[in-house]
């Protein structure tokens, strides 16, 4: 049974930055697609960014483009995500997930079945 832990997470000022990473333990991340997805106080939870399980096609919500990168390392069975010109509505608990089965693309929500714990991510002055 793969489990998947979150770390990286903090407090930033806005505009900051935050590396956050999430590293598996018990599966290969190598053949699945990996999301970070996060959850807002009174918000449904949302996709932010996906990476293909050979990570040749990147999706990122509207909201982070240009200002988030999801990166995979398959010898390091890691994936992360870099958050620069952080804004307070990027505060929310940030989640990894991995797609149920392997070789997808990472585009749908519905099909990421496997969780990290979740760290939390605050920008604030």
């Amino acid at each position: 049974q793969v489990q998947m832990v979150e770390s990286g997470g903090g407090l930033v000022l806005p505009g900051g930055s935050l590396k956050l990473a999430c590293t598996a333990s018990g599966g290969a991340l190598s053949r699945f697609a990996m999301g970070w997805f996060r959850q807002a106080p009174g918000k449904d939870r949302q996709l932010v960014a996906s990476i293909s399980w050979n990570g040749t096609k990147k999706y990122y919500r509207d909201s982070v483009k240009g200002r988030f990168t999801i990166t995979k390392d398959n010898a390091e069975n890691t994936v992360y995500l870099q958050m620069n010109s952080l804004e307070p509505e990027d505060t929310a608990v940030y989640y990894c997930a991995r797609e149920k089965s392997p070789y997808g693309l990472g585009t749908d929500p519905r099909f990421f079945t496997t969780w990290g714990q979740g760290t939390q991510v605050t920008v604030s002055s």
